[in-house]
């Protein structure tokens, strides 16, 4: 049990972590990948050499150190993670890997005078404090996951029934149960896990739905990441008729219900999500302004599509901006980077909207300063990462 003064030895590493803490997770990660390799399909190998998953994991631990005697401060970190560990479908059988490598790492980093018996007990009842919440709430998720209508557990076999080239970059891919039964609805804005075994290893990837769940089917639209070894797997080799195995929807990056007006911000292939969630907003009749941003018309998604919609529901204003003159920006409303002005230009007149955005972590930075010298108010305004979080600040 986690006492008082467990909790007290916690909060006064901090200020070490701060110090090393991204130097001590990435010697975790690489212990935990090394000797436990069964692992290794649930992360990212591409996250872990630009440093985003090991910088995610050390915020995730300050910020739960900083927080231990308050953990309803953390806010929503610990919906955020349960949601992508549901996705991948970790396990309960995970949690003593990870935490042995942790405790581990901690004693090696920083050392046996600093990292004293002590300190490692209380940093073991820490962990496994918010294992057990972790545990819990994942397993009544997966539960309620697997009796729902169309609902599973763990892996189910689908068949690609669709690929569809969306750009120069992004193609879009269908799925359909193999079984023929029904699918789990979800939110606008959820995304998919997906098992996949390239070159004779298994890897697992998340994918936003960038469609309603209409005909009994999924949709999700990748983009070719130059190296990504999965994106370029679909890209390549992925055919219809092909069978893969997918986990039930997840993610708490969701449209909520509102009748004020949606704005939906995205940029590259941010725009995937946004693309669920303005099939839901436009079957309520809400006012809708759909900013997308591109590097050019070569690589923009899903254009025709956005201006059939306009065509067919007044209530929708959609606004392009693409970086780079290609020759052809007349198809754009505006080009170079979308600025303050600009922003400004194209949000209702009132401020008092719903604003969802998604894209690069710097395009994101910048809506995020953007909307609230917009006059958005901070509480409705919302935002998802692709892969590990990050601060935006």
């Amino acid at each position: 049990m986690l006492t008082a003064s467990d909790r007290a030895i916690v909060k006064s590493t901090v200020p070490l972590l701060e110090s090393g803490g991204e130097a001590l997770i990435t010697h975790f990660y690489q212990t935990l990948l090394n000797e436990y390799p069964q692992v290794r399909p649930l992360f990212n190998q591409a996250h872990q050499a630009n440093g985003d998953q090991p910088r995610a994991l050390a915020n995730g631990v300050l910020m739960y150190a900083r927080h231990i005697d308050q953990l309803d401060e953390l806010g929503d970190l610990v919906a955020k993670i349960i949601n992508k560990h549901v996705a991948l479908q970790i396990l309960p059988e995970h949690y003593p890997l990870v935490g042995t490598c942790l405790l581990r790492a901690i004693r090696e980093v920083l050392g046996a005078e600093i990292a004293t018996d002590e300190v490692i007990s209380a940093w073991g009842k820490a962990y496994g404090q918010l294992a057990d919440i972790l545990i819990g709430a994942e397993k009544a998720i997966y539960y309620e996951k697997a009796q729902a209508v169309g609902g599973w557990r763990g892996a189910r076999a689908f068949k690609v029934v669709g690929k569809t080239t969306e750009s120069a970059e992004i193609t879009s891919f269908y799925f359909a149960p193999a079984d023929g039964q029904p699918i789990l609805q979800f939110t606008a804005g959820q995304y998919i896990g997906m098992q996949l075994h390239v070159n004779g290893e298994e890897i697992r990837r998340n994918y936003s739905l960038s469609a309603l769940a209409g005909n009994n089917q999924y949709r999700i639209s990748v983009k070719r990441e130059p190296g990504g070894v999965a994106s370029n797997y679909l890209h390549d080799h992925l055919q219809v008729g092909d069978n893969i195995n997918l986990f039930p929807p997840s993610g708490e990056f969701t449209l909520a219900d509102s009748d004020k007006p949606l704005v939906l911000i995205s940029g590259g292939v941010g725009i995937t999500p946004t693309l669920a969630m303005l099939e839901a907003a436009l079957q309520t009749g809400r006012p809708v302004h759909f900013i997308h941003c591109a590097r050019n018309g070569s690589v923009h998604a899903f254009r025709d599509w956005i201006e059939t919609l306009a065509s067919q529901h007044p209530q929708l204003k959609r606004f392009y901006c693409y970086a780079e003159d290609d020759g052809v920006s007349s198809a754009a409303h505006a080009t170079g980077l979308l600025d303050q002005s600009r922003l400004e230009s194209w949000l209702p007149e009132s401020r008092d909207v719903d604003a969802y955005f998604l894209g690069p972590k710097g395009f994101m930075a910048a809506m995020k300063r953007q909307l609230k010298a917009a006059g958005v108010p901070d509480a409705q305004v919302h935002y998802e990462f692709f892969g590990p979080a990050a601060a935006l600040e």
